[in-house]
């Protein structure tokens, strides 16, 4: 399944264009190997995801074409989830 939309279904960002966007930027690696928009994703895989000050590392559990809300949290495990401190005055 591609990254953008393994993203958007599981919903670990709302928007698919959004996915796109931070893949195709280099915010995105997939088992320690910088990602793109179309990089196959497999279960098993462990993806660190650079937001702004937000770093989230997940490891995929289950590939689905569509989920309800409910059942999307099931596709992923968190692993970890650091924050980055804004030292600006």
């Amino acid at each position: 399944m591609r990254l953008d939309k393994y993203l958007k279904v599981s919903r670990v960002i709302k928007r698919r264009s959004v996915a796109k966007q931070i893949a195709d930027q280099g915010r995105i690696t997939i088992n320690d190997k910088i990602a793109k928009s179309a990089s196959d994703v497999v279960k098993g895989d462990t993806l660190v995801i650079n937001f702004g000050n937000k770093t989230l590392t997940l490891k995929v559990l289950e590939l689905k074409d569509t989920t309800k809300k409910d059942e999307a949290k099931g596709m992923y495990e968190i692993i970890s989830e650091e924050y980055k401190e804004d030292f600006r005055l």
